[in-house]
């Protein structure tokens, strides 16, 4: 696939990467593509450009961004380089204010989530959460003694849904599909959960684990 990954920070790189490895061909969009120079000239395989310009080569596109950045990058690639495509979202709603004994602080609420205001104002695109709920140097190919972590993915179309759990297979994970994007009011809460151990106890390895009867 081409896949255009809207961002360049370390969630972005570690996904390129992921995709890279994996034989696939890869574009990170952002507003200055001349700083990705050194990145895209080590693979064949890897080019930068604008964010409109990865919108529009991914085939899947990958919205790795800041949280309160996202609507802005998203509404930057544009609804018709969007319409029809698979949008890993990523993202979550962190606040710009320091965390309380580990906690995070989101800037929406339990009735609300940052997935589905990207997906009221693009409701042509396929948004579907995943990546979002671990560090990003576990999000390819980690390895546990207990197996398998788990992605829980949400979104309203079922497609998009099973081309991201062939991701995720690829990248070393189970998926876990919990349903239309209101189910990311749940997931993106995950962020908060996973970095308490990392702001209390400097502990960033872990990932979630669903266990099965």
């Amino acid at each position: 696939m081409n896949i255009g990954i809207i961002g360049s920070g370390e969630v972005a790189r570690a996904l390129a990467s992921g995709f890279l490895q994996h034989g696939h061909a890869v574009m990170l969009g952002t507003r200055d593509p001349d700083k990705l120079a050194k990145w895209a000239a080590a693979s064949t395989l890897a080019r930068a450009g604008s964010v409109a310009e990865a919108a529009r080569f991914g085939g899947l596109v990958v919205l790795a961004v800041k949280g309160d950045g996202a609507l802005a990058a998203v509404n930057m690639a544009g609804a018709e380089a969007l319409a029809g495509k698979t949008v890993i979202d990523a993202t979550n709603p962190i606040a710009a204010t320091a965390p309380v004994n580990g906690v995070l602080k989101f800037f929406t609420s339990l009735d609300d989530s940052l997935m589905e205001r990207l997906q009221a104002a693009h409701p042509k695109a396929h948004f579907v959460k995943a990546f979002n709920s671990v560090g990003s140097a576990q999000m390819v190919n980690p390895q546990y003694a207990g197996g398998r972590p788990t992605m829980f993915i949400c979104g309203n179309d079922a497609g998009a849904k099973e081309t991201v759990t062939g991701v995720l297979d690829q990248f070393g994970w189970e998926a876990l599909d919990m349903g239309a994007v209101e189910a990311a009011r749940a997931i993106e809460p995950l962020c908060i959960l996973w970095c308490i151990p990392g702001f209390l106890r400097n502990e960033w390895t872990h990932a979630f684990k669903v266990l099965h009867g």
